[in-house]
């Protein structure tokens, strides 16, 4: 990775204002830390650090700062942006020396089209967009670029199968794959997953209801043995004849 010049200032004003204020100048507040001094707060241009960030691959950055005359190699350590706007608000640097390896994690990308996504009707998967890496300052990479040109459908590029550039080693347990191309869920599979969602749970009771002959709802059959309800009509009925037996004995009364 080449080094990119950068001037930077000592802050003059601290605290949560002074950064404010510092914004509003059109400067960005930054610290510098490692090496064998105390970290030491900076301030740099604004539109100089937008414009870096913006032009680089990626936000692995390594910078020869001027400090007060001073040049001190340092990595881009961590960049917060404004939720709005996307600006560069706060800048962290790492310095580190040239003749010390640094682990960084570096974005990985893909080149090609893949013969199982182009051929297979497969769909490409990246699993994992970072790869931890170990490497003197001027060795490490902006990005690691993975050609899956080659990768069929139900085939996958594991992190032992990525090679590293000159220098670079790159950490993690080898088996995990990175890249991969599976076949797409079909409608089938879909409405058989949807169909097993919507059925009901065990222990879960499920009620039914039992129609007769003539369409009407009713219960459900009755039980060898069980004795059969009387219909609401055949009820009315046999009730009648219970009136009549009443009012029989009253009109003999009269005569």
């Amino acid at each position: 990775m080449k080094s990119v010049p950068l001037n930077a200032f000592a802050r003059t004003q601290g605290r949560r204002a002074g950064s404010k204020k510092l914004r509003e100048s059109g400067r960005v507040p930054a610290v510098i830390y490692g090496g064998q001094v105390k970290p030491v707060s900076l301030e740099l241009d604004a539109r100089v650090m937008n414009d870096l960030i913006h032009h680089s691959v990626s936000e692995n950055i390594l910078v020869d700062l001027s400090v007060d005359s001073q040049k001190r190699l340092a990595l881009v350590q961590e960049v917060q942006h404004h939720p709005l706007t996307q600006k560069v608000v706060h800048v962290d640097f790492h310095e580190v020396s040239p003749t010390e390896k640094v682990t960084v994690m570096v974005p990985v990308e893909t080149t090609g089209e893949a013969a199982g996504v182009k051929t297979g009707g497969g769909v490409l998967q990246h699993i994992v967009f970072k790869l931890k890496v170990r490497a003197l300052p001027k060795d490490l990479p902006e990005q690691i670029v993975v050609d899956v040109s080659h990768l069929e459908v139900g085939k996958s590029v594991h992190l032992g199968d990525i090679k590293a550039p000159e220098g670079v080693e790159i950490l993690g347990d080898k088996k995990v794959s990175i890249i991969s191309v599976a076949l797409p869920k079909t409608e089938v599979e879909e409405t058989a997953v949807a169909a097993e969602g919507a059925a009901p749970a065990a222990g879960d009771v499920e009620m039914l209801k039992e129609k007769k002959e003539d369409g009407t709802e009713g219960a459900a059959p009755a039980k060898p043995g069980d004795k059969a309800a009387p219909a609401k009509g055949d009820a009315k009925a046999a009730a009648a004849p219970a009136k009549d037996a009443k009012a029989a004995p009253a009109a003999e009364k009269k005569k």
